[in-house]
């Protein structure tokens, strides 16, 4: 084993993902030498993973809970500092670059790969005055780009670390005063990608998605071979629960895009929102200053059905009554009833109780929350119909990617039959879609 192989083993990935990834950054190491002409004095390299979302559809944002973990997928990357305050990006993977200065006046280009690091750069410049170590910096995914895996979360949260590690951010008073725990530096990750305000530091433009924390949580904070619940708005961590011996994730990417930056991103902010409506009419209502959702539903025993009367006799022209309601009742029922219930059970190693659950957040995902496509619903119905213990489609919605829970005796076998039954189908998404097993993985990885 290389010494990289050695320590992906050591944080729970499995032996051959672990061989896999370490072959990845050789490569990458030889690419970042010839981006330096030869010379590489110095270097960091991080692994971080993508996340699963085992459950909390468009929860997060709104306070309510998730059940998450990571995949074995995720991307490789490593950089060596420059001397001249330019930040230098190569994706090997797509034989594609960019090259930008490191201050507050970058303007990054919507819709392009290259918003997602300097809306990093531009946010960590502002934000930590004096730091002006710009990178080389290479990188390559294995994560289905638009998947619903967070891979432009685990981007943004790659090219942080790289920026804050060769200008030894982690040292600073301002770094130290405004973060103290892995669930902070999660917090302030994600309002680097949301624009959203962290702390004392105030908001910026961001990607253009008014998301939550979720991912960057899974990323920072996951532990391989477990699912860990959290709430949010502010981030508590509840408890962890070990995915149960002999299981296995298989993951199908339906080929069709959940893209941050495309049509997917309208509907995205249009489901996050209408979760914003529904407190700003619960604020007017009530004269409280309730700080989320999940918050105003539990500060009272009667608050949902209070609220409910509220939106009964709502007017507003952009988000109708009839809307409001139903994206209510799934974010009650996901976060305080559907949560709790299916860790309870996966603890108990109750699959039928499991999947019965899970097939109920699914079921309002399609019905109520509307994030869900014909290849996605599918996508889950075919998993049980083929006997998986549970199925959900993940993420944003509105694309991406379905979960299915199996007997690793007979994965392989499930992966080849939902493939195949998912092309017969959806012969058009041949190409573009793709089926892959993984065990809950290790969070963001830092090489000596």
């Amino acid at each position: 084993m290389t010494a990289s192989e050695d320590c992906l083993h050591d944080f729970g990935m499995s032996a051959a993902e672990s061989s896999t990834k370490a072959a990845l950054f050789e490569k990458l190491l030889s690419e970042l030498r010839m981006m330096r002409n030869g010379s590489l004095d110095s270097n960091c390299a991080f692994f971080v993973p993508g996340r699963l979302e085992f459950l909390g559809k468009h929860t997060d944002y709104a306070g309510g809970r998730s059940l998450v973990c990571t995949i074995e997928r995720g991307i490789c990357i490593v950089a060596a500092p420059r001397e001249d305050g330019r930040i230098r990006i190569l994706d090997v993977g797509r034989d594609a670059s960019v090259y930008f200065k490191f201050e507050v006046s970058i303007e990054p280009t919507a819709g392009h790969w290259s918003n997602f690091p300097m809306t990093v750069a531009r946010r960590l410049a502002r934000d930590f005055p004096g730091i002006c170590v710009g990178a080389d910096i290479a990188f390559a995914s294995d994560l289905p780009r638009a998947s619903g895996m967070s891979s432009s979360s685990a981007f943004m949260t790659a090219v942080f670390f790289v920026l804050a590690q060769v200008n030894h951010l982690w040292q600073t008073d301002v770094y130290q005063r405004a973060i103290s725990s892995h669930e902070d530096l999660a917090g302030y990750i994600a309002a680097i990608e949301s624009g959203a305000s962290f702390g004392s530091f105030p908001g910026a433009r961001g990607v253009g998605t008014h998301g939550g924390s979720e991912d960057h949580v899974a990323i920072l904070c996951s532990r391989a071979g477990f699912l860990r619940q959290y709430s949010f708005h502010p981030i508590h961590f509840e408890r962890e629960i070990r995915l149960p011996e002999r299981h296995v994730f298989v993951i199908g990417v339906s080929g069709v895009k959940a893209d941050k930056t495309g049509d997917a991103r309208e509907a995205y902010n249009r489901a996050s929102g209408a979760a914003r409506r529904i407190l700003d009419s619960w604020r007017a209502a009530t004269g409280r200053d309730d700080l989320s959702l999940a918050a105003a539903l539990s500060s009272q025993p009667d608050a949902i059905g209070r609220l409910r009367e509220v939106l009964r006799e709502s007017k507003d022209a952009e988000y109708p009554a009839s809307v409001l309601l139903d994206r209510l009742t799934q974010f009650a029922e996901e976060s305080s009833e559907i949560i709790p219930s299916a860790g309870d059970a996966l603890a108990r190693d109750d699959f039928a109780r499991l999947g019965a659950i899970v097939d109920r957040s699914q079921f309002l995902a399609e019905m109520l929350l509307r994030n869900q496509v014909p290849e996605t619903t599918e996508l889950a119905r075919s998993a049980r119909s083929l006997g998986a213990d549970a199925a959900s489609a993940f993420g944003a919605g509105f694309g991406g990617s379905v979960w299915a829970l199996v007997d690793s005796s007979c994965a392989e076998e499930f992966c080849k039959a939902w493939r195949t039954h998912y092309h017969r189908r959806f012969p058009g998404l041949a190409e573009a879609s793709c089926f892959f097993t993984s065990d809950p993985g290790p969070g963001l990885i830092q090489f000596d």
